[in-house]
């Protein structure tokens, strides 16, 4: 009976340890990298505290085996861009291996050579030091040509610019339909207004710099603005916090200017700058505003805490104001203070919409079937992985 007891605690306390042996260990050349790595990857088990995996790398199946002193081990479904996105990843680890130790000098580390077949040994250290039994699996590191871990982005996108692609060359052949904005309809009203009252037209950007999608957009609305004050024989003036942007608005001006056919009132003095800081740029625009009362004063760009500050000075000389940003934190204040605001992307369809130019025209329509088609993916993929547990849409829109 004594030896009956004395085989059963060998083979129940076997059992664990057995379990803790790495099992199903596969070396695979890391994919969609640029070479210089391999991946091996083994069954998740379940370790005792303190246990941890061991790898170790060779260029012969039988040794010698450098040590890889920071391998981190992780699910496979941390990296669905290589694994996918199965129930499988869930229950495999995976280690990414591209330098290992050198045994003459642990402190020089070896990199992964591209085309050389190296043997990978996993193994588990228990807390006690014991090291169990280890798997030996072999693989040939290499370039890859392509990422197809992005091909959903590739496809995506073409499929969006072929959309754009369309709708420009429907533009070209017929006037496509743009929704009335309130604000762009009004802007030769409001230079008009300047015009008979024979006052000045301001004109301020954001605190952005020229690199910035709304200032960018502003300029465009610049353009359109000094076209008009050019046919009216209005004063206009505009106001810079920016010498790149104070640069680029000279330019545009001169050209709007030009193409009116009139290039004898163009001045230089027209596009000034103001100030490089917020406040002092704001109190000075102020000033301006109280000292020289221009009729109408249109604010375009990305704005911060002195939105309200210009705002609040404009309305109380009861100028029109016409403003513009894709700042959703200063947007209740121009609603509240100016007669027109051009809300988010209709500050962007500002040009396409006062220029009716078929490229600008035609992409405006192009974004807005995109942004459909990406809408009745999101509500479809919702009801799918929701009602119906199927979330495999879901992956097709992800980043990797």
């Amino acid at each position: 009976m004594r030896y009956c007891f004395l085989f059963l605690a060998l083979l129940f306390g076997a059992a664990p340890i057995h379990a803790q042996q790495p099992t199903g260990v596969e070396a695979i050349d890391t994919p969609n990298d640029s070479g210089g790595s391999i991946t091996v990857t083994w069954a998740r088990a379940e370790l005792p505290d303190g246990a941890v995996y061991k790898l170790a790398v060779g260029e012969s199946e039988h040794g010698p085996f450098h040590p890889i002193n920071r391998s981190e081990v992780n699910l496979q479904s941390t990296d669905p861009g290589t694994f996918g996105h199965g129930d499988e990843t869930h229950h495999r680890v995976f280690a990414k291996i591209t330098e290992y130790a050198d045994l003459a000098d642990p402190s020089n580390r070896l990199p992964i050579e591209n085309g050389k077949t190296y043997y990978v040994r996993v193994n588990a250290q228990l807390p006690s030091g014991e090291t169990l039994p280890f798997a030996i699996a072999s693989a040939t590191a290499s370039e890859n040509f392509f990422n197809w871990s992005k091909g959903n982005n590739f496809v995506i996108g073409t499929v969006f610019s072929l959309i754009i692609l369309g709708g420009i060359i429907l533009a070209q052949k017929r006037d496509l339909f743009i929704r009335r904005i309130a604000g762009l309809e009004a802007l030769d009203e409001a230079l008009g207004r300047a015009t008979e009252m024979g006052k000045p037209v301001l004109f301020a950007h954001g605190l952005h710099p020229m690199g910035s999608v709304s200032t960018i957009a502003a300029i465009n609305v610049l353009s359109r603005v000094a076209n008009r004050t050019a046919e009216f024989n209005t004063e206009l003036r505009v106001a810079n916090n920016d010498p790149i942007v104070m640069a680029v608005s000279r330019e545009v001006v001169k050209e709007s200017y030009l193409n009116a056919g009139r290039p004898d009132a163009y001045s230089e003095d027209m596009v000034f700058m103001v100030a490089t800081e917020q406040f002092s740029y704001a109190a000075a625009l102020d000033g301006m505003m109280v000292r020289d009362r221009p009729a109408t004063n249109i604010l375009m760009g990305y704005f911060y805490a002195e939105s309200l500050l210009l705002a609040e000075t404009g309305a109380s000389i009861g100028a029109i104001q016409i403003a513009g940003t894709d700042s959703y934190t200063q947007l209740p204040f121009f609603i509240t203070t100016c007669d027109y605001t051009l809300m988010g992307e209709e500050l962007y369809a500002a040009s396409a919409y006062l220029s009716r130019e078929p490229k600008l025209l035609g992409s405006l329509k192009g974004q807005d079937i995109g942004k459909a088609v990406l809408l009745i993916a999101m509500i479809l993929g919702t009801l799918l992985a929701t009602v119906f547990d199927f979330d495999t849409l879901t992956h097709v829109f992800s980043a990797d």
